[in-house]
């Protein structure tokens, strides 16, 4: 199985229709939040509806996967919590999205949203629990923030990763973790676009701007992983015991 993982679009058509040309090319394709911005000028209403045919044209190349960000929150849910409440509407069209689980092969999928809340949080914790007791050959989480004290959350001046699921990863050990958020680490010395936690990979391809978005592929079958961007191409063996070192600084 071959996966096409981008994260962080925030409303860039340009990569978005960069993502559906693209996608013919891969088994499954993974958007891992952030696919609406805040800061546009732009309603978040039309933002998610225009965002929501773009899932449905990507859906007739490949299985697609959505999770939600910070970004896509757009209103309180039951318990009062931010919730991507239009997220939930290109489950119609076969996507698969927040607080699902996928089996692909011999592969289940935990699909995460972004909590924001104890509520939320506990509904997180409380599906991964479910899905450890089933883990088939592989397991993947998509999960839009990464860990903290990983190379994929390294700002180049601080972490700025996510505790709790360091924790989850600690006391679960998924084979891998598909995340984004935060947008620099590919691009600074000590940081990466991928890292090794025990036996956890944990890929985030970061942001740039332009027509193409960074993206990694990660090829099951091979066991490789390459992360593009316009700074050029990087891989890692998926069997080695540790991330590779950076080739390009």
């Amino acid at each position: 199985m071959r996966i096409l993982l981008v994260s962080d679009l925030h409303d860039a058509l340009p990569q978005f229709d960069w993502v559906v040309e693209a996608a013919g090319d891969s088994d499954l394709v993974v958007l891992a939040g952030d696919h609406l911005d805040i800061a546009s000028h732009v309603a978040l209403g039309t933002q998610s509806f225009v965002i929501g045919n773009d899932v449905t044209l990507l859906r007739a190349k490949a299985q697609v996967i959505i999770s939600s960000g910070n970004h896509d929150l757009t209103g309180p849910d039951e318990h009062g919590e931010n919730a991507a409440l239009w997220i939930d509407g290109v489950r119609a069209d076969g996507v698969w999205t927040d607080g699902d689980s996928v089996e692909l092969d011999d592969t289940l999928v935990t699909v995460c949203p972004w909590w924001d809340g104890p509520i939320g949080r506990e509904r997180v914790a409380a599906h991964l629990a479910r899905d450890a007791a089933r883990r088939p050959a592989r397991w993947i989480w998509v999960y839009h923030w990464p860990p903290v004290d990983s190379t994929t959350s390294w700002t180049g001046s601080r972490h700025y990763g996510d505790p709790d699921l360091a924790g989850w990863i600690a006391e679960f050990a998924p084979d891998m973790v598909l995340a984004g958020h935060v947008h620099g680490p590919p691009f600074k010395p000590d940081g990466s676009w991928v890292d090794r936690i025990g036996t956890t990979w944990v890929f985030n391809p970061g942001n740039q701007r332009g027509p193409v978005p960074t993206f990694v592929d990660i090829d099951l079958d091979t066991n490789e992983a390459t992360w593009v961007s316009q700074m050029g191409i990087e891989r890692a063996d998926l069997t080695a015991a540790t991330a590779p070192a950076r080739t390009l600084f």
